[in-house]
């Protein structure tokens, strides 16, 4: 099960610290261009803050996602 979290229900060094996790794991693919960590953590809040994506904890890994909003009819949430 997968509970959604509200981006903006976070304090602002803990999102921080969260989309730092996220856009240094393995596998997070960028295109053909490379952007720093502080540029691709700007662009993650964007898709936040845009509604494009959302935040989602993972009660199986213990580890939050960020996935388009568009997907979450796929994912059985709390």
């Amino acid at each position: 099960m997968d509970t959604l979290i509200p981006y903006d229900s976070l304090a602002a060094e803990t999102l921080e610290a969260i989309l730092d996790d996220i856009v240094s794991r393995d596998g997070t693919d960028y295109g053909d261009y490379d952007l720093s960590s502080a540029q691709k953590r700007e662009q993650a809040l964007r898709a936040l803050q845009s509604g494009e994506a959302v935040l989602l904890f993972d009660t199986e890994s213990e580890t939050i996602k960020m996935i388009p909003k568009s997907d979450l009819g796929n994912y059985d949430l709390f």
